[in-house]
């Protein structure tokens, strides 16, 4: 007959072997905000040019490309912003507000020693965890989300190199996805906020001037001018997305936010920083551009911009949060010039597209 002291140790490494299985079962269903999905053999010209080459001949929409800016730029990178028709169509009669979901980012980087380049993606699937989930058809969206970024896999997949799957940080559970706002101690700088309530609203408007208040903000940003790294006044606007009847995206970007967002994220990384490439903080390229939102939710139209501490977290939280402590204001500045652009008097006449 086994003595007690067996039989409590045979339950105790029952229960270590099961609390390790856990463990192991949720760190395998975390999700990362960025999923690297190809290791390119090629130059970053080469493998840009297969890809695009790909995205033509694929049935996913590229809706613009934008060079990343940032000061002593010695690695290149560059972001996609792309949609997914079949995975719009899934979307149909979801909430005007939730629109963010379906703006999808190709990210490719010169990364690490050597200057490797790589092809990443902005996670369809963690973007629906967030977006999606508070929608009763949470499920399908979810399954919608998982197929978009299988269309993006599939595309890159054309490019030469080696195909991967890796979760990129900043990485989080299904469960704080859907529940995101903000990371660790620095929720209370976010404000607490999940991503419908840091939708900061601009200006608001009726209903039936729906087409009028995206006139408007298209107008003022096609006005608005980049002044450079130093300046964080003035913005370019790289894409204009309807999704749906009822809201339309905005995406927009300056130098000054590039540079920040790049160079932040650099800062406290070991991973990946190397002497020719110093600054891992590319592989966040699919975090740009940022947002303006115009929804019609039939009530009223609102402008909206997501408040950029939320924001910032979402995709950069893994920059630590001594980089946060440190550049506590850059998220408000980045806010106040998107404000300040969108509140502008718009011009009488639509301006060159920058």
């Amino acid at each position: 007959m086994k003595s007690k002291s067996t039989k409590l140790g045979q339950l105790f490494a029952l229960v270590l072997a099961f609390v390790l299985g856990l463990g192991n079962a949720q760190a395998a269903e975390e999700y990362g905000i960025f999923e690297r999905i190809v290791e390119a053999s090629g130059s970053f010209n080469d493998t840009t040019a297969a890809l695009e080459k790909a995205l033509a001949e694929s049935k996913l929409t590229l809706h613009a490309k934008r060079d990343l800016i940032y000061t002593d730029k010695v690695q290149q990178t560059r972001v996609y912003v792309i949609t997914s028709p079949t995975y719009m169509e899934a979307a149909q009669g979801e909430s005007p507000d939730t629109i963010s979901a379906q703006i999808l980012r190709i990210g490719v980087y010169e990364y690490g020693e050597g200057k490797k380049v790589h092809i990443n993606m902005g996670n369809p699937t963690a973007h629906a965890m967030v977006f999606y989930a508070g929608s009763k058809n949470y499920d399908k969206l979810l399954a919608a989300a998982k197929a978009a970024g299988q269309e993006i896999r599939d595309v890159a997949a054309k490019v030469p190199g080696k195909q991967v799957s890796v979760q990129l940080e900043p990485v989080r559970s299904e469960k704080a996805l859907n529940k995101y706002n903000g990371d660790g101690p620095a929720k209370m700088m976010a404000k607490f906020r999940n991503w419908k309530e840091s939708q900061n609203e601009v200006f608001k408007d009726k209903p039936e001037n729906f087409a009028a208040a995206v006139a408007r903000v298209e107008n003022t940003l096609r006005a608005s001018q980049d002044k450079g790294v130093e300046d964080s006044s003035g913005w370019r606007l790289i894409s204009k997305i309807p999704v749906g009847a009822n809201a339309v995206y905005f995406g927009i970007t300056n130098d000054y936010t590039e540079n920040k967002c790049i160079r932040i994220n650099s800062d406290f990384r070991s991973e990946g920083k190397a002497k020719d490439a110093p600054y891992p903080g590319v592989d966040h390229a699919p975090a740009l551009p940022l947002e303006v939102l115009v929804i019609n939710d039939g009530k009223e139209v609102k402008v909206v911009q997501y408040g950029e501490m939320w924001r910032m977290q979402l995709y950069f939280w893994d920059s630590g949060y001594m980089a946060f402590a440190k550049n506590t204001l850059i998220p408000s500045i980045i806010f106040s010039s998107i404000d300040t652009a969108l509140t502008a008097t718009a011009s009488a006449a639509p301006a060159a597209a920058k």
